[in-house]
């Protein structure tokens, strides 16, 4: 019988227990179990891979906790700018968004780019105007602000520094550097499987900087014959990587199971590279992988056998 995953991250980087409060800290795993039981409803109900990692990432885009949607970081005009992208392992189609603004749940317009624009990556004015043309749900700016996030970029408007998410309010002794991102990956009963990522970028960003998330084969990716792969860490580096189409490559060419793969590009290639952060992936069997080479991973994975897990923290060896 065909195993049913989800697996979802809401990013990674330096989070230790110790900087954690047991508040937030249950906070955090609440809203990642929230996610989970909302995209493995989808799998439940007979429905798509590509529902179901939507539908997680939604549920991620919601909660203010996360760098994703409403809780997306501040731009260095003060503004937030939103990335996602989401792709079928079964059809390789994908839609993607970029540099978009007041749209609700960004992973919904790039599953419209996906389905409805007979296009890939849309960025800007113009993926806001294909949002109001397909009836995406806007909010206003007030919408998106959380004084959490605003007092992260007050530290450091006055600078030409950007940062990574983080909840330390002194830029000076940042303790915890967190790589803010949200994703999931699925396979669902027909062993079809697909991943969706979706990010509010780095505080004090300009330029129009993208990172990877919204890049197909960099922090998001999905194929049938291999693997379904949702990335989180620092963007430039797993650009460079191509970072989520690497882990397919290692699995179609050189035979690698999942697991192998993800170890291989996040333990050995981006530790090379410098790059910190980390992936999931699950394949068509329904096998999974939560690879990361920082201190932690907002992470957690539900399957039909009976597997239902939330974590933080880096395991105790």
């Amino acid at each position: 019988m065909q195993k049913l995953t989800l697996v979802i991250h809401g990013g990674a980087g330096t989070i230790t227990k110790e900087e954690m409060s047991p508040e937030l800290e249950k906070a955090y795993l609440e809203g990642l179990q929230d996610a989970l039981d909302a995209g493995f409803a989808v799998l439940q109900e007979g429905g798509s891979a590509v529902n179901a990692v939507k539908a997680a990432a939604v549920i991620l885009e919601d909660n203010l906790l996360f760098n994703a949607g409403r809780g997306s970081v501040f731009t260095k005009k003060g503004l937030q700018e939103m990335d996602a992208a989401i792709m079928d392992g079964k059809s390789l189609d994908a839609g993607a968004v970029a540099g978009i603004r007041n749209v609700r749940n960004p992973i919904e317009l790039a599953t419209e780019v996906l389905r409805n624009s007979n296009h890939v990556f849309l960025s800007g004015k113009g993926a806001n105007d294909f949002a109001i043309k397909q009836g995406i749900k806007l909010e206003p700016d007030e919408y998106f602000f959380s004084q959490f996030r605003y007092d992260q970029w007050r530290a450091v408007r006055d600078s030409d520094n950007y940062m990574l998410d983080h909840t330390l309010q002194d830029v000076k002794e940042i303790k915890e550097q967190k790589f803010g991102t949200v994703g999931a990956v699925a396979c669902d009963q027909d062993g079809n499987i697909a991943a969706a990522t979706s990010t509010g970028g780095m505080t004090n960003k300009k330029y129009g900087r993208i990172g990877d998330s919204p890049m197909i084969g960099s922090g998001t990716y999905a194929n049938n014959k291999t693997c379904a792969i949702s990335c989180t860490g620092h963007g430039e580096i797993f650009i460079r990587a191509v970072a989520a189409y690497d882990v397919s490559a290692l699995m179609e060419y050189k035979g690698f199971t999942i697991n192998e793969a993800c170890e291989e590009v996040v333990l050995n290639k981006l530790v090379r590279m410098e790059g910190e952060g980390g992936l999931i992936g699950v394949d068509s069997q329904g096998n999974f992988s939560l690879t990361f080479n920082s201190a932690g991973m907002y992470r957690g994975v539900k399957s039909s056998d009976g597997t239902n897990e939330v974590a933080i923290y880096k395991p105790e060896s």
